[in-house]
């Protein structure tokens, strides 16, 4: 008897791909900080469910750029097969359109740092079971994402063991045109010295102090790649270890899907060199 052409192309797509079965689910967060709740993407990897019930496991954070959402990633990336393939849970919390991820100093209502960095973690450490120490956790992002996800981890080297910036926007003070910013970083001559202080580039010498694992990367065609070769520069000036690449590619989600795979497994490998892989 014979077997069509689709029972055969079923036969070879099983046998030739990993079938993923990470769990993807919304997750509603409350913020005292800033008085109302907001919504998270969380990826379990399958082991998580069909595993032991003790089992624990580290947790990558994932922030978003400048006007997207918690939805980003797993909308534009197959970001959920890290999870099991590495062993670790994914979470995309949100970060409002242009927060910056910054304790606003002229906008009392925006204070996602706290959020994401305390509020985030605090959550997600009470409702999964996770390893909740800074060897098993870390934080990257996209653009103001990246520049949150550097922030966030110089801010809190309790929090965080390893940190990540995917075509970040290392360098605020360059980015004075982007919509909303002074909203929330105030008026770049008034505030001239929080635009100063809060640039990654000036605070490189913190990551070495921290004993923050690191890597950074920029898409050779990205507007912001100068300022990431400038920070760059500086961490290796310092003697700052961190682990840096370009590759092809601009300010996009075809770059940043790619870029996210190297940096789940330098934080998988983090995890493993601190004794903080998953606990199976």
């Amino acid at each position: 008897m014979k077997m069509n052409r689709a029972f055969w192309l079923i036969l070879t797509l099983l046998f030739t791909n990993p079938v993923w079965a990470f769990q993807s689910r919304v997750v509603t967060i409350p913020s005292a900080a800033m008085h109302k709740s907001f919504e998270a993407t969380v990826v379990l990897p399958d082991q998580y469910t069909h595993g032991k019930a003790a089992d624990r496991f580290p947790v990558v954070y994932l922030l978003h750029g400048s006007g997207g959402d918690y939805t980003d990633w797993t909308t534009n990336s197959h970001i959920g097969k890290l999870a099991d393939r590495y062993h670790v849970i994914l979470v995309m919390p949100d970060g409002g359109h242009e927060s910056w991820y910054i304790d606003s100093p002229v906008d009392p209502r925006s204070r996602y740092e706290t959020y994401v960095g305390t509020e985030v973690v605090g959550y997600i450490d009470t409702h999964f079971r996770t390893i909740a120490t800074r060897e098993a956790r870390a934080i990257t992002g996209l653009s103001m994402g990246g520049f949150g996800a550097l922030h966030i981890a110089l801010d809190r080297p309790d929090e965080f063991g390893a940190a990540g910036s995917i075509s970040g926007a290392v360098d605020p003070r360059g980015c004075e045109d982007e919509p909303g910013i002074d909203q929330v970083f105030g008026d770049p001559a008034r505030h001239a010295d929080f635009w100063n202080n809060e640039a990654i580039v000036e605070n490189a010498r913190n990551f070495g102090n921290a004993h923050i694992a690191l890597t950074i990367d920029c898409g050779v065609n990205d507007s912001l790649v100068q300022s990431n070769r400038m920070l760059h520069a500086r961490l290796v000036e310092l003697g700052v270890p961190h682990d840096y690449a370009e590759r092809p590619g601009g300010h996009t989600w075809k770059y940043w899907s790619n870029a996210v795979q190297y940096q789940v497994l330098f934080f998988a490998s983090s995890f493993k060199r601190s004794g903080a892989a998953a606990q199976t």
